[in-house]
């Protein structure tokens, strides 16, 4: 079943002296619990395709679909309605709130979509249980590893149980230790039924996904299946 099906998506930024096309007709589909990376040179269009399936950035023409629905024409109240209870996001800078700590930080997107406290807890609890920090609950994102920051970044991106997860380079800045640390917490939920699309350079990182796209010049120019981790 797709997920997402977008058709001759558009997207052009314009200055007073330059036009830049980001999207240049992409179309394509993403099947429910795959896992897919999107690669490419940089300025090919990749964080744009992102910030588009994220419901972050409007796209200037085309259709996509999320779930069977239109997005495209949805009023800004309606995107972060759907944004905030299906898709999940995890970024390379990790964007945790240095002032709270690891607890509050997952905690934080509950409260945005008005659950109760004891289900927050409950949700919190099992998420840093799930990552292996329940240990850290207490301590502040500046106490933590690269790897343990991420872990927790994917522990909020999680805590509402999306359908989705977009990752943006989410090994760019942890050591390759960590960085194979988070990879395979990615395959562990993509095994799990979780949807991932993840932009990434790293051609090590694109052989966990099912399936590799590769944008050129704001075009989808290839696209083919790849054997996960657990295959190589």
């Amino acid at each position: 079943m797709s997920l997402i099906q977008i058709e001759n998506l558009k997207k052009t930024y314009r200055t007073s002296d330059i036009e830049t096309t980001a999207l240049n007709n992409v179309s394509l589909g993403i099947e429910e619990g795959e896992f897919v990376a999107i690669m490419g040179p940089s300025g090919c269009g990749k964080s744009t395709l992102l910030n588009v399936l994220g419901l972050l950035d409007r796209p200037d023409g085309g259709s996509y679909q999320f779930d069977g629905s239109e997005m495209t024409r949805l009023a800004e109240r309606a995107k972060s309605k759907v944004r905030k209870n299906n898709i999940g996001f995890v970024f390379q800078s990790f964007n945790l709130i240095d002032e709270l700590n690891v607890y509050d930080n997952i905690e934080l997107p509950l409260i945005y979509i008005k659950m109760t406290s004891a289900e927050r807890k409950k949700r919190v609890t099992e998420m840093m249980e799930r990552m292996g920090i329940a240990h850290r609950a207490k301590h502040f994102p500046q106490q933590l590893s690269g790897g343990q920051q991420q872990r927790v970044a994917v522990a909020r991106a999680l805590v509402t149980y999306p359908k989705m997860i977009l990752a943006d380079e989410p090994t760019g800045n942890l050591d390759s230790a960590h960085g194979k640390e988070v990879m395979q917490l990615l395959a562990e939920l993509n095994n799990g039924g979780t949807t991932i699309v993840m932009v990434t350079h790293s051609p090590s990182d694109a052989g966990y996904a099912s399936r590799v796209i590769q944008l050129l010049d704001g075009e989808v120019v290839s696209e083919h299946a790849k054997p996960t981790a657990a295959q190589l």
